[in-house]
This record gives C-alpha cells, sequence and structure tokens, in this order.
C-alpha cells in the first residue's frame, strides 16, 4: 500500500461552500505553504495564508508528516467541519423507568479537536491503531472471507489508570471520521455506561445490553455513517466467568453472554469499530481477550514521551501569554531529540532544566504530568507572567511536591494493609 500523507483542512462553520471546490482549490494553491506547516507541527490558522479563498473558508490547515516525507509522497486531502452540538445521551426504557446507558457524539467534534496530538506516547501506538483500522476496511471492501482470515473489529487498550486510555479511543474516533470522510459523510461516538447496564432487577441485564445493541444496529444500519463504539471500563461487562463461584448472581454471567453475542453479530458490518479499555485486564472474560484484534498495553510515560509532554505543556502558557517564553525559547527546546531524553540525567546539572524535571517524572501518569504546569502556577504565586527560567523552577518545585505527596499515599496504603 502507498504511503500518503493526510493534509487535514478544517473548514469554517459559517462556510457553505462545497467540499469538493474547497477541496480542489487546496490541491491547487496549499501545497505551496505545506512546508512551513510541517516545520511548526500545529495546526496553522486559515488566516494566516495570503490566499483570499482560504483565508475565507478554512480554519485552520494540519500536515501530518515531516518536510522530507512530504516531498516523497502523494498528498491525501480531507477536508471537514467540526460539529459543535453537545454530546446527547442514549436511554432505554425498563421496567417503567427511562435508564441512560450511553452518551452520543456526532463526528468530527469540536471537543475532541487536537485531542490527537496532545497523546504523547513512547511508540508508534496511534499510527499503529490508525493502520489497524484502515486494514478492517480494506479486507472488507476487497471481499476477504472472514471465515478464512477472521477480524472482530474489536479493540482492547489496558493498562494502569491515567495513561490515556479513553482519551486515545476518542482521538482516534475523531481521527478516522475526518481520514474516511470521503467515505462516510459523518462519525458517531457512542460511549456506553458499563455500570447503567445491570440492572437492579434481578436477571434483567442481560435484555439490557441486547437493547443497547438494537441502538447501535440502527446507527451501523445508515451506510453514511461511520459508527465508533467505545465501552469503557470492560471489565464491568466482561468479568471472567471462570472466576465466578457458583453462589453468585448468574445475571454477570448472562451479561457476558449477551455482549460477546453481539459483538459476533456486528462485526459482520465494515462501518463500525468496538474500543474498549481496562485498567484491570485480568478480569477480562478469556473469550472477550480473544475476539480483540489488539490488545495494546498503555503504561506510563518514559523520558522522551515525558520531555515532549512538559514541552507542550510550556508552549501553551507561551501562547496564551503566561509565561514570557520567546519562539526562540521552544525551538531550543524541540531541538532537543527524543534519544538525548534517555540520558537526561547527564544532559544537564542546572535544577531548574526541562531535562533534569524530566529525569525526576519516571513513574507518573500522563494525567499527573498535564497537572503539574497548573500547580507549579498555583504553588508559586505569581503575580504576572514569570520568565521561562523561573517557571522552570516552579515547575520543578511541584515536581518534588508530587512526588513527596504520592510517597506519602504509598506509606499510608501500606500501613493499612499490614495494620501497622
Amino acid at each position: 500500500m502507498t504511503d500518503v500523507v493526510n493534509v487535514e483542512v478544517c473548514q469554517k462553520p459559517t462556510s457553505l461552500e462545497d467540499k469538493e471546490s474547497l477541496k480542489s482549490h487546496c490541491e491547487k494553491h496549499l501545497v505551496t505553504y505545506l512546508p512551513q506547516i510541517c516545520s511548526r507541527g500545529v495546526p496553522v490558522p486559515g488566516t494566516h495564508f495570503p490566499d483570499d479563498y482560504l483565508r475565507a473558508h478554512v480554519l485552520h490547515v494540519q500536515v501530518d508528516s515531516t518536510e522530507e516525507i512530504l516531498q516523497s509522497c502523494p498528498l491525501r486531502y480531507h477536508v471537514y467541519q467540526l460539529y459543535h452540538e453537545e454530546p446527547g445521551s442514549e436511554e432505554i426504557e425498563q421496567s417503567g423507568e427511562n435508564i441512560t446507558t450511553a452518551v452520543h457524539w456526532l463526528l468530527p467534534s469540536a471537543q475532541f479537536q487536537g485531542l490527537w496530538d496532545n497523546l504523547i506516547f513512547d511508540q508508534d501506538i496511534k499510527g499503529n491503531l490508525l493502520s489497524y483500522a484502515k486494514t478492517t476496511l480494506l479486507f472488507s471492501d476487497a471481499g476477504v472471507d472472514p471465515n478464512v482470515i477472521t477480524w472482530n473489529k474489536v479493540v482492547l487498550l489496558h493498562g494502569p489508570p491515567g495513561t490515556g486510555k479513553t482519551s486515545l479511543c476518542k482521538a482516534l474516533a475523531q481521527k478516522l471520521s475526518i481520514h474516511l470522510s470521503d467515505r462516510y459523510t459523518y462519525g458517531q461516538l457512542l460511549e456506553i455506561n458499563s455500570h447503567s447496564l445491570f440492572s437492579k432487577w434481578f436477571s434483567e441485564s442481560g435484555k439490557l445490553v441486547q437493547k443497547m445493541f438494537d441502538k447501535i444496529q440502527e446507527l451501523i444500519d445508515d451506510p453514511q455513517a461511520l459508527v465508533f463504539v467505545l465501552i469503557d471500563e470492560v471489565e464491568s461487562l466482561t468479568a471472567a466467568r471462570q472466576t465466578m463461584s457458583g453462589s453468585e448472581p448468574s445475571d454477570a454471567v448472562r451479561v457476558v453472554n449477551a455482549l460477546l453475542t453481539q459483538l459476533d453479530v456486528i462485526k459482520q458490518y465494515p462501518n463500525v469499530l468496538i474500543l474498549t479499555t481496562s485498567n484491570v485486564s485480568g478480569n477480562v472474560d478469556l473469550a472477550f481477550v480473544d475476539r480483540a484484534d489488539i490488545k495494546q498495553y498503555i503504561g506510563p510515560p518514559g523520558p522522551a514521551a515525558i520531555y515532549t509532554i512538559l514541552l507542550s505543556c510550556l508552549t501553551e502558557l507561551c501562547r496564551v501569554a503566561l509565561i514570557n517564553g520567546s519562539t526562540d525559547d521552544m525551538m531550543k527546546y524541540r531541538a532537543v531529540s527524543a534519544l538525548q531524553t534517555t540520558n537526561v540525567t547527564t544532559t544537564s546539572s542546572s535544577s531548574n532544566s526541562l531535562y533534569h524535571i524530566a529525569s525526576k517524572c519516571g513513574g507518573l501518569s500522563g494525567r499527573t504530568l498535564r497537572k503539574l504546569p497548573f500547580l507549579a502556577h498555583s504553588i508559586a504565586h505569581f503575580k504576572a507572567a514569570p520568565s521561562m527560567p523561573d517557571f522552570m523552577i516552579a515547575l520543578n518545585n511541584a515536581v518534588d511536591k508530587q512526588l513527596l505527596d504520592r510517597d506519602h499515599l504509598d506509606k499510608n496504603h501500606l500501613h493499612k494493609q499490614t495494620g501497622s
């Protein structure tokens, strides 16, 4: 399969221009601006282009490649508009009550814009997931016999809390709805509330799962829709049946059986992908694990990812002028290669360097890392926008406090376990 460079063109919500006309214009006139977009590594506002047509109709443009790749690969333009509506809710009537079982987004959603770019991992997890999703479509389009080669359209992301599993699922759905916008008119993301599917009426939970998938089937039946089903903390619905004792309610078994049956039914449709997460994958039923095409572990970020995450936070604070940082400051930090960050402890002895700070953050989750700049600003009581060196000192202090607080929590947890 020939590699291509994806050029994402976000059309203004006020623009009524036909997407094909806008795409045709971009193909002719945007190519001269693509190298500068690649060098920035972030979406470029349409107002930055000298072309009047682009300024009138384009909100921003993004290219996921380097300039070197740009010069050697064909371009594929994706013109799309964001949905700004708030998510809706899906309800199921059960014994006279309406139960909210899922949250429903239209894609691409303004709420998820930028989420993909801000998820940083040590491996190319995002690229692998994109390739997987597109391969499922390729095999379906080619008419591959599923009785000969099996794929179930199920992804399982597992690992400790706070590592970005749920965000990655939402970002993947957003990215695919953009990249496949020529094939599907819109995307739909249904985030199932697993706990709501357990009924207070004995033996009713299996029926609730069936009703939930009936609603999913209605979405899938629209060939213009690309449907994503997100089941967070999937262990709630797929508790390992082999660990259940005979005295436990059989309702949990019915839920697992109903879910597995429905997954087998909908895998025949090309326009659906099941995205699941688990914090305790050892508790997930083996039959479900076996159905997952991808079982990707998402752990705490390593040194290179930590450095990149913290750098993205500093860049954002500079953008909104909460730090007095220059473009030169950011370019200096960006020039550091990922390989160098694996030796952060020997790179600099300065206590306020980003190297030093990143080296102390091993084991912290991505969620915690992105809180650190906020905590640093809060602890330092800055009266005005600090200089970059001053903020680095505050960030270093925030990391020290976070580590100290974590040690205290770990000790208290240990005392409770040992009774000492």
